[in-house]
């Protein structure tokens, strides 16, 4: 369904989003224009995420591909449509402008831009930008994973005699540090923000990333998408994979990339 050109066009569309980051992440008012607003879970609004959201929303409808031009967007900050019509959806772009937005505010670099495609509940291709470094994570199904172009894959030195976790930056939770603790291996933490952690797996910078707090779909299916075309896994803690639009509520149940 994605062709390398499509996706070349799906990366150049994260990237103008980032454009559009960066411009306020470096404005001289930057105090002023972070703070816009804080979401129904309290968590912040800027801006930024406003800004990126309007580049994605029009550019996406620009794609050579008219038929996925045309596909629903579900995207974070226009995430108020009913489950009723959610649920007819086969095929739609999800979509969260500025993942990371804590790390935006704490100026660490550690933000992205996500776009996925998802078809029938699964990423079928997706774009992971991290503006600040300029990297590009892209991937689509049949067609590999990449990162900045190179070609990228999971579990290179899955024998390490220390396993490399990674985990939330900002978000720790007692569930995680349960699950360390049962651990039987030596292991090392790996603190990294945004969707950047599944990519960290997805290029074998990490073994392992268990999510067990709270995130949105829309938070992990482009790095999601990654993962899959990087031969990674990505499932719940019971072992089933991380499905998406299968259900009223648009979080994620807690889940393990490996």
């Amino acid at each position: 369904m994605i062709t390398k050109t499509t996706l070349k066009e799906l990366e150049a569309i994260a990237r103008k989003a980032g454009d559009a980051i960066m411009k306020i992440y470096h404005a001289p008012d930057f105090e002023e224009r972070i703070a816009v607003q804080a979401k129904g879970d309290d968590s912040p609004l800027t801006q930024a995420d406003l800004a990126a959201h309007e580049v994605i929303k029009a550019e996406l409808t620009k794609l050579t591909d008219k038929t996925l031009a045309e596909l629903p967007q579900l995207s974070e900050e226009s995430a108020n449509i009913d489950w009723q019509e959610r649920q007819q959806w086969q095929t739609y772009w999800l979509i969260d402008p500025l993942d990371g937005t804590k790390e935006f505010i704490k100026r660490n670099g550690e933000f992205t831009v996500n776009i996925a495609l998802i078809h029938k509940g699964q990423p079928l291709a997706g774009v992971v930008y991290a503006p600040a470094t300029r990297t590009m994570y892209s991937a689509a199904a049949g067609l590999g994973a990449y990162k900045n172009d190179k070609p990228i894959s999971a579990r290179e030195d899955s024998g390490a005699p220390t396993l490399k976790v990674v985990g939330s930056r900002s978000h720790a939770s007692p569930d995680m540090q349960s699950y360390l603790e049962k651990l039987n291996k030596p292991y090392e933490m790996v603190p990294m923000g945004s969707s950047l952690k599944l990519c960290l797996v997805a290029e074998s910078k990490a073994h392992l990333y268990p999510r067990l707090g709270r995130t949105s779909e829309w938070d992990t299916a482009a790095a999601h998408a990654v993962a899959l075309a990087a031969s990674a896994e990505v499932v719940t803690l019971e072992g089933e994979p991380l499905t998406y639009n299968q259900k009223e509520s648009l979080l994620n149940p807690y889940f393990i990339v490996k």
